[in-house]
C-alpha cells in the first residue's frame, strides 16, 4: 500500500485511506491564468534544480503533513514530516475566494489554525461540497483521535 501513496507515507496496519492531497506549491488559484504562471514558476526552480512537494494526508485516524525538498533534480535535501496533533487544532475549515477579477474560478483553500501555525492548502476541486466533503474527513480524523 505504501507505494500506492505519492507522498510516500506507510499506513499503519487497519488504517484506511481518506484522501491525499497534493499541496499545490506554485499556483494561486483553479484560474487557469494562474495555474499557467505557477507552471512557469515551477519550470524557473526546475531549471534550477530545486523542486518542493507538499502533501497533506488524511487517514481515518490522523493528519500528516509532508514536505519533501530536492536539489539538483534528484538529491533529498530535506524533507518535514509533522502528524497534526488533534489538540493543537483549533480550527479546521475551508475559504471560497473569487479569482480572475474576482468572479470566476473560485479557489478553495482548506485550513487550520493550530496553536503554533496556520497551514493553508490549495484544494484541486471546483465545487463548494468536494471542498466541504474534504474538511468534514479532516475534522473527522482529528475527532476520532482525541
Amino acid at each position: 500500500m505504501a507505494d500506492q501513496l505519492k507522498s510516500g507515507l506507510i499506513l499503519n496496519e487497519g488504517e484506511k485511506l481518506v484522501i491525499e492531497l497534493e499541496a499545490e506549491m506554485w499556483a494561486t488559484s483553479q484560474n487557469p491564468i494562474a495555474k499557467l504562471i505557477g507552471q512557469i514558476r515551477k519550470l524557473l526552480a526546475l531549471i534550477t534544480g530545486s523542486k518542493r512537494e507538499g502533501y497533506i494526508v488524511i487517514t481515518d485516524k490522523r493528519v500528516v503533513e509532508i514536505v519533501d525538498f530536492k536539489a539538483c533534480w534528484v538529491f533529498h535535501v530535506a524533507k518535514n514530516v509533522k502528524y497534526v496533533l488533534p489538540s493543537s487544532v483549533k480550527e479546521v475549515g475551508y475559504t471560497k475566494e473569487g479569482s480572475f477579477c474576482g468572479c470566476f474560478c473560485p479557489a478553495f483553500n482548506l485550513y487550520y489554525d493550530a496553536f503554533t501555525q496556520r497551514t493553508s492548502v490549495l484544494l484541486p476541486v471546483t465545487e463548494e461540497t468536494e471542498a466541504q466533503k474534504i474538511v468534514d474527513a479532516f475534522y473527522k480524523a482529528i475527532s476520532a483521535a482525541q
